[in-house]
């Protein structure tokens, strides 16, 4: 995958999701508050149980949030891309970081220190509320999967968590998306608690029927209206 030039015009918190209702003026001042740093394809942004504080806004590229076990593997939590915020717990409520975050494609990252972070949410209303808006949904995510893990057989995991993507992929009319780049096997497993094989012999049985198709680099949806009737013929909502 090419990667993404980071230029100076890309020093700017305006795609940031919790700035998105302050003023241009109160824009400046936060950007004043930040520093910046590039990070390249897999390198740590912040590890787990770091003690740093610091806030981070991911300008431009891609990272990943992940949990490493002791034995090396990788489980992991989510993506990120342009306009997220990380980071955030420590700088609320203190303690050690819950994850680490590491750059998936070449990354433009903003800081700002915890003390400057409390301060705003106390001075800007409009983004402590953009960020309770942030952990409800986190959390809702969160719910839905700890209830598809204790509940759903591991192909019903997969195809929920397909599902999940190509609901948050670019559709290419009202019935297909497309994944770009396609999510690796061992991906996919470490998301639903699996082994590759299982996700390779779903991902081929969904193919077969013609839910999804390999394209490339990329993982083509073609039934997103069938394959979200597999998962709700297997959780009942």
């Amino acid at each position: 995958m090419a990667q993404a030039q980071v230029t100076q015009s890309d020093h700017s918190l305006k795609g940031i999701g919790l700035f998105s209702k302050v003023s241009s003026g109160a824009l400046e001042q936060i950007q004043r508050r930040c520093s910046w740093k590039s990070y390249e394809p897999g390198e740590p942004i912040i590890d787990y149980l770091d003690a740093s504080d610091d806030v981070f806004f991911l300008a431009a590229g891609e990272a990943r949030v992940t949990i490493y076990s002791l034995t090396g593997k990788a489980v992991n939590f989510s993506e990120l891309g342009p306009g997220d915020t990380f980071g955030e717990y420590p700088a609320i409520v203190g303690g050690p970081r819950s994850a680490s975050v590491e750059a998936r494609t070449r990354c433009l990252v903003a800081s700002m220190s915890s003390d400057a972070f409390r301060k705003l949410l106390r001075d800007e209303p409009a983004v402590a509320h953009a960020l309770l808006v942030k952990f409800v949904t986190k959390i809702r995510s969160l719910t839905t999967r700890v209830y598809e893990f204790s509940t759903l057989a591991v192909n019903n995991r997969i195809q929920a968590e397909i599902l999940r993507l190509a609901n948050l992929a670019p559709r290419l009319d009202n019935k297909s998306a497309i994944i770009v780049p396609s999510p690796t096997h061992a991906d996919i497993a470490s998301r639903v608690s699996t082994h590759r094989e299982a996700v390779t012999r779903e991902l081929n049985r969904l193919a077969k029927m013609g839910v999804i198709e390999r394209q490339g680099g990329a993982l083509l949806v073609k039934d997103i209206g069938r394959l979200a009737q597999m998962v709700h013929e297997a959780t009942g909502e």
